[in-house]
């Protein structure tokens, strides 16, 4: 069972130089609920999810994530599963690698094995902790799937991921829906993004925001404004005006 966190957003909005990344975004997720981010490629929905999880700082409104409001104290309780771009899982590695450089502790041991075996399980990865299979030979299910198994690792709040329905088939899409459903009745709050989504849960952006840093113009000129978060922290403490037209959350039955 997870310690699902709260999540509380008004008036969330991030300036680049050439207008707004995404503007007056609200939220209102309970702890235990799955939430769908819905959005075109340069809507600004991975800049939403990096600044859900205290990755970047917003310029404007206010973020709670459970009891936390500041960046690097909401990155105490959020993980990212995979977010392309952020944090790619190194082609070169096995699967084994990822999960041993990952887990707590400075030695694999057998608690580690049964930890990492738990999170693959629950992740819906048929893989054992000791596989070396490459990450380059994984279909994107699976690179998706390992993902969640990872950031499942430090046993967060908060579980974030973006691309959810990129290169998969629609019973593939479901099937990892399915999963995330899953993680959301025992009890962790999930954000995952798609390209679109009929799921009566979403924070739907617009599709034309040309202040966003997502798009390759305008990336440069926005870093500054974007204020990026320092360096990240796992979840255990270790290491215009349009803005969301829907804004509901499935949640877990009670």
């Amino acid at each position: 069972m997870f310690h699902g966190v709260a999540v509380h957003a008004v008036g969330l909005s991030l300036a680049g130089e050439h207008g707004w990344v995404y503007r007056d975004v609200g939220v209102m997720a309970e702890p235990g609920s799955l939430t769908v981010v819905t959005g075109q490629a340069g809507s600004g929905r991975t800049s939403l999810l990096l600044t859900l999880a205290g990755r970047m700082s917003p310029s404007e409104g206010t973020l709670t994530v459970g009891r936390y409001g500041r960046p690097r104290a909401i990155r105490r309780v959020a993980a990212l599963g995979l977010v392309d771009g952020v944090n790619d899982l190194e082609k070169a590695l096995t699967v084994r690698e990822h999960l041993h450089e990952r887990s707590p502790g400075m030695f694999w041991g057998r608690r580690q094995e049964s930890r990492a075996g738990t999170a693959l399980t629950l992740a819906g990865l048929e893989l054992s902790p000791g596989d070396r299979t490459l990450i380059r030979d994984l279909s994107r299910e699976e690179r998706v799937r390992l993902g969640i198994a990872l950031a499942l690792l430090d046993a967060p709040g908060l579980l974030i991921l973006d691309n959810v329905d990129t290169g998969l088939a629609q019973d593939r899409r479901e099937a990892l829906w399915a999963t995330l459903g899953e993680l959301g009745e025992r009890g962790l709050t999930v954000f995952a993004a798609c390209t679109e989504s009929e799921r009566a849960a979403a924070v739907h952006l617009p599709s034309e925001n040309p202040g966003n840093p997502e798009n390759p113009a305008a990336a440069e000129s926005s870093s500054e404004t974007a204020r990026p978060a320092e360096p990240e922290t796992t979840a255990d403490g270790r290491d215009g005006k349009t803005g969301a037209r829907a804004v509901r959350t499935e949640e877990r039955d009670r």
